[in-house]
């Protein structure tokens, strides 16, 4: 069998070929008069009438017997096959195409459709004309790529190669535009907020650090989709608002979670959060459906209806009853009593502070939940950003949607007493300063818009995520070009 470099090589020599005739192997146009889809749709028509049309694609397969060659052509949106018969064709052409066309090539194929002995739609190649030669040769879509590291690299091979990749990138742009369509059909205006930030907010977690050459300060990418930015339009008079943006956290990878994403956040002023469960209940529906077809999904080991009566879930009762602890209350050193109870990896750090010996506890509960539902009654020191309840001041007004033994989804009635406000983020400062990157910062600015007043206001975001969670699949798979370590020239070459 050939080396890569020797089938490029080989191709090359047929590049200089064709340029040698005067042909150019890579025309600025093309001049399909149908897609294959188009095609395939109107073939009895298109057959009766022996009318003469023009397809465009990629040569995905060549198959030569005797005086007759098949080749598969794929442009996108369907595949079909070209027939060429060398006694009822121009010989010169027959021969051309044989020499210098080869799998991975993109033709313009010329002639009439008809359907073979054996029953299979086809085209009876007239003329060709090479619209780009390939100089390497794609894996057949028989047996692809099979080295996942590879995959990644190659995703574009691998996404034209399997099918349901291919779904799964258009899924993408549905499941986006759904949300972006169901907000701009309640009024909500879609906003671009900064990416560069001097202060990161609207999150916990620890951000990438970058430096701005033309201004000589360092910056960080942001946590959040704008989400302070948001509240800042709150205050500006802007009663509905959302962004989708990629957002950065410079974190593990898992499963479940990537430092680089997609994220919604919007917000909606003269709201709270009782009323962002009804319009959020109803968004994921929707998305689900227009995406997927279904409101039902099989994620890990769950079975999940978004259709069916969603659960409420209280956080201190959930605790309670498995620790017996009640979180509003407890102190660090009980929490970590539990943490080392249930062998933790967490129980022995000396910088584990309250909020997240709390949340480790909780992440390992919620894995049984399947859902769907909304986690609410979280401790205040768990939400910086959140109002507190009016019936328990402990606790926020805040949900998560719980899925299937995983949060897939936040919102809650955003904090407006700027007062308050300074109290959490000072708290948040001293957490930093203790040794946990992940508190938020301290944002002055932030507080200053929060004094002109920003009035009563739900906030909610969601990432991709939830998108990967509903494919039943890890949120690196379902992005379409994960992030990847450069390979060493070494790597290369082998």
């Amino acid at each position: 069998m050939a080396s890569i470099e020797e089938i490029r090589s080989e191709r090359i020599k047929k590049l200089e070929a064709l340029r040698a005739e005067g042909i150019n192997p890579y025309p600025n146009t093309a001049n399909d008069t149908h897609s294959i889809k188009e095609a395939l749709s109107q073939f009895v028509e298109l057959q009766e009438k022996k009318e003469v049309v023009t397809l465009v694609g990629r040569v995905l397969s060549l198959r030569t017997h005797g005086a007759l060659t098949f080749a598969d052509i794929f442009d996108g949106t369907g595949k079909i096959q070209v027939y060429l018969k060398q006694d009822e064709m121009d010989a010169s052409i027959y021969e051309a195409f044989g020499t210098y066309i080869d799998t991975s090539d993109f033709i313009e194929v010329t002639g009439v459709l008809f359907v073979t002995k054996r029953g299979q739609q086809s085209i009876e190649l007239k003329s060709f004309r090479l619209l780009a030669k390939s100089l390497r040769p794609m894996p057949t879509e028989w047996f692809g790529i099979k080295d996942e590291d590879e995959r990644y690299r190659k995703r574009y091979i691998d996404i034209l190669l399997q099918e349901h990749l291919a779904l799964q990138v258009r899924r993408r742009s549905v499941f986006w535009n759904t949300m972006r369509d169901f907000l701009l059909k309640r009024d909500f205006i879609e906003v671009e907020t900064p990416v560069l930030e001097n202060k990161t907010g609207g999150a916990e977690a620890r951000p990438f650090i970058t430096h701005h050459n033309a201004l000589d300060i360092d910056l960080f990418l942001r946590i959040s989709a704008g989400e302070l930015w948001q509240k800042k339009l709150m205050v500006a008079g802007l009663p509905k608002t959302f962004e989708i943006g990629r957002i950065f956290r410079n974190e593990g990878m898992s499963y479940e979670h990537l430092q680089d994403y997609t994220q919604i956040e919007f917000y909606q002023a003269y709201s709270d959060f009782r009323e962002g469960m009804k319009m959020v209940k109803e968004l994921y529906r929707e998305v689900a459906q227009k995406t997927f077809g279904t409101l039902e999904f099989t994620i890990g080991d769950f079975s999940i209806d978004l259709g069916a009566e969603w659960v409420e879930y209280d956080f201190c009762s959930l605790l309670k009853d498995a620790y017996g602890i009640d979180p509003r209350e407890v102190s660090l050193e009980e929490v970590r009593a539990k943490l080392v109870e249930i062998k933790h990896k967490d129980a022995g750090d000396p910088a584990l502070s309250l909020p997240r010996g709390v949340d480790a506890l909780w992440k390992v509960l919620r894995k049984s939940i399947g859902g769907p539902g909304f986690l609410i009654n979280v401790p205040v020191y768990l939400e910086p950003l959140a109002k507190k309840s009016e019936t328990d001041a402990r606790v926020v007004e805040r949900f998560q949607i719980i899925l299937a033994g995983s949060e897939m989804g936040k919102g809650f009635s955003e904090l407006n007493d700027p007062l308050d406000q300074q109290e959490r983020f000072l708290h948040q400062e001293s957490l930093r300063n203790a040794g946990d990157d992940e508190a938020q910062m301290n944002d002055t600015d932030y507080v200053e818009a929060l004094e002109y007043g920003m009035p009563p206001t739900f906030g909610f975001g969601i990432s991709e995520r939830l998108f990967s969670f509903l494919s039943n699949t890890s949120v690196r798979e379902a992005q379409i070009f994960p992030l990847m370590r450069p390979r060493n020239e070494e790597e290369k070459e082998n």
